[in-house]
């Protein structure tokens, strides 16, 4: 038989793969090494080779493109249509057995399946129903909770009331969700993979049916895989059937969503006579790049180990670059980028990647004054986020509390008990008496015209509004913000939010508190917050490219994985924002990180920048954080430090340079001045860029080298 088309370009570790004929096989595939094809050929010489018909092959990735991607590859390899073979996500194919199986795992036939946002509406259904204040209880936690158990594998009755308050409230909503669940014929997302799961362990013969029909499962991207995954494979496997797993230990970045890197790294304990097979050869980045992704990873100890390496050749050195703050930071991406595109290289060929959501905010005014076009890929630009949307919404009523846009959105977040009901009564009044929300609101109030529950949660609403907006026009732009966020209880309202999503919730809403301190207004007699409100209505009017546009993508790194790009940016570098803060004090969690750092170094493919900054006031405070650990984790010998007048040198200290010679017009010092800095100490000034008291000033200090400050807030004096 020629298997020439299956085996043909094949380095030795992929074709072992390929045509191992053990029992059951983990390949672990680092960055960029091949995966997919692995995978694919892997069942097509199962095929073509070892006679296994389709219908006896499942196969599980976790998207439904890569689920389509792997499907159109096999018919093309193999010059047939599979239609039998089973290919699909979890979800998917669990969709598919419960559908063939609704009776005995007690389903109605055309049971509905809930997304998040219907799942969000019966859960808030379910705590009105007990009464429970959503203030207190967010009903977007309790959703997380009842997901979070169902991934474990948890129903209600499962879970002991160990007299945790907390615990025993979750489950008092566990208990009426899942019954209504049952009365409505619905299931949510997570219900689709427990009742799968359900459907093996108690009916051993439909478990039988499917274990004589599959020959072989192959399961990609097998580091994500969380507990209740875990456990229908084990079951569906059995005694019988071989399995294949693919995936990187070195890549598990998504546990806080539930995935569970121990089921990779215990794989070869649970599935007897396995085989381990390391696909090390990378295809996409060059040496330096995975000297310094072997670096970073390297540090981690719980790992089942593997060195990428490519023959790619060296590559360029990794660039690292000291900003003063984060605004110099975005404005050397911006300079960066622009460069790229002026020598001819396409803006989508390029990615600035980050750990939290909320820094995305100055990157994007940079890109948006150097007119970069850019697209968020997998989220929102800063000002459409939700969190930013509400806080907004209260600032704009502290300005004119008869902005009715303003208040129909969140005169009910958070949630104060002014359902529908009450909100289309404001709204007839308001039509009937042609006066705006506000005023019908008062109007409504003092006739008692309303129930009186009600009635005392929209006076009460009325009563915040109007005490967070006397006297702030009298305040700072940054007092005014933090009266809207924390008086309006949205700040408590997301941190009760558990989870990555409530938590950069939180983030967003303290980088907006940091543009309040950094928004300079136009017009010093004019009050201030309507001034910012009408620049964010601009920066908010200038759209997103278009999904067609030529466009520089900006993500998180939880989103980078499985892209690839010519030139990557890792911003903020730094200690406590990554590794971020909240890793350093859960077990685990820093290991994660390190992870994720790995993730993201190996995105890149010809040229990586590394920035931080050394002072930062991303959470509405100024910071001043060390350089990340996983920048010391990289070898020097790959890395070199981006220096003023754009010349490169290896990372050591900062060197002086020559003195410019720019007089600093109108900033009340001059070059070569000696001057004296509250953190850094005494130094001379080098050099300025611009004039007045928002001028940056080059200062050589004697203890650290030199830094780029801006003189209005640097705070220097002269010795």
């Amino acid at each position: 038989m020629d298997v020439t088309a299956i085996l043909d370009k094949l380095n030795s570790a992929q074709e072992e793969a390929v045509t191992s004929d053990r029992r059951h096989l983990l390949v672990l595939a680092g960055a960029g090494s091949g995966k997919t094809r692995v995978l694919v050929h892997r069942i097509a010489w199962q095929i073509q080779v070892e006679d296994v018909p389709p219908h006896a092959i499942l196969a599980v990735t976790f998207t439904n493109k890569s689920a389509r991607e792997m499907r159109e590859r096999i018919d093309q390899l193999l010059g047939m249509s599979l239609r039998g073979m089973w290919v699909g996500t979890f979800h998917g194919l669990a969709h598919r057995l419960l559908k063939a199986h609704w009776r005995d795992v007690g389903l109605v036939e055309n049971f509905q399946i809930l997304d998040s946002d219907d799942q969000l509406r019966l859960v808030k259904r379910v705590m009105r129903a007990l009464e429970l204040d959503e203030q207190r209880w967010p009903p977007r936690q309790a959703q997380w909770w009842i997901n979070a158990q169902k991934d474990e594998g948890l129903r209600a009755a499962h879970i002991q009331d160990s007299g945790d308050g907390h615990i025993a409230t979750m489950l008092r909503v566990y208990r009426e969700y899942e019954a209504s669940c049952d009365r409505l014929g619905v299931i949510d997302f997570a219900e689709l993979l427990l009742r799968a799961l359900e459907l093996w362990r108690h009916h051993p013969e439909v478990l039988e049916h499917y274990q004589e029909r599959f020959q072989h499962i192959l399961v990609d991207e097998f580091q994500d895989t969380n507990a209740v995954q875990y456990a229908w494979l084990r079951l569906l496997a059995g005694t019988r059937l071989r399995v294949t797993a693919v995936g990187d230990d070195d890549q598990s970045i998504y546990g806080w969503r539930g995935a569970k890197v121990e089921n990779i790294l215990s794989y070869d304990r649970d599935f007897d006579e396995t085989h381990t097979v390391r696909l090390e050869q990378n295809y996409r980045s060059t040496s330096n790049i995975l000297q310094a992704a072997n670096a970073v990873i390297e540090k981690n100890s719980d790992r089942l180990g593997k060195k990428l390496w490519t023959e790619s050749g060296d590559g360029e050195m990794l660039a690292l670059y000291a900003a003063f703050n984060e605004h110099d930071e975005a404005r050397y991406i911006a300079d960066r980028l622009q460069q790229w595109t002026d020598d001819g290289q396409r803006r989508d060929d390029a990615a600035i990647l980050y750990r939290s959501n909320a820094q995305s905010r100055v990157l994007e005014a940079a890109l948006l004054q150097a007119e970069i076009p850019y697209r968020i890929y997998g989220g929102q630009r800063f000002y459409e986020r939700l969190e930013i949307k509400n806080a907004l919404a209260y600032l704009r009523l502290m300005l004119n509390v008869d902005d009715d846009t303003a208040f129909e959105r969140v005169v009910n977040i958070p949630a104060r008990g002014i359902g529908e009901r009450t909100q289309d009564t404001i709204r007839q009044a308001a039509r009937a008496s042609n006066t705006t929300l506000w005023a019908s609101s008062v109007q409504l109030v003092a006739a008692n015209r309303l129930p009186g529950r009600a009635k005392n949660a929209l006076a009460g609403f009325i009563q915040l509004v109007g005490e967070m907006a006397q006297g702030s026009a009298s305040l700072k732009l940054i007092e005014q913000a933090e009266t809207a966020i924390e008086r309006s209880g949205l700040i408590d309202l997301y941190r009760r939010e558990k989870g990555e999503r409530g938590l950069a919730r939180v983030e967003n809403l303290e980088e907006l508190i940091a543009a309040c301190r950094n928004f300079q207004a136009d017009d010093s007699e004019q009050p201030i917050l309507p001034q910012f409100l009408d620049q964010v209505a601009l920066d908010a009017g200038d759209r997103q490219a278009d999904e067609d546009q030529d466009a520089v993508q900006l993500m998180t790194l939880h989103s980078a994985k499985g892209l690839e790009f010519p030139l990557v940016f890792l911003a903020g570098m730094e200690e406590n924002l990554f590794p971020h803060k909240m890793s350093l004090d859960e077990p685990g969690r820093l290991e994660e990180e390190r992870r994720l750092a790995y993730v993201g170094i190996t995105r890149a493919m010809q040229k990586l920048y590394l920035t931080f900054a050394e002072s930062r006031s991303i959470y509405g405070t100024e910071s001043f954080n060390s350089v990340s650990r996983f920048v010391r984790d990289i070898p020097s010998d790959v890395l070199e430090e981006v220096r003023l007048q754009n010349t490169i040198a290896r990372p050591t200290s900062y060197s002086a340079g020559a003195i410019s010679s720019d007089i600093g017009e109108d900033t009340g010092f001059a070059l070569g001045q000696l001057v004296a800095h509250q953190v850094y100490g005494e130094g001379v000034i080098l050099h300025f860029e611009g004039h007045g008291p928002r001028a940056r000033v080059h200062v050589q200090f004697a203890e650290v080298g030199t830094k780029i400050l801006i003189l209005d807030s640097a705070r220097l004096s002269v010795v």
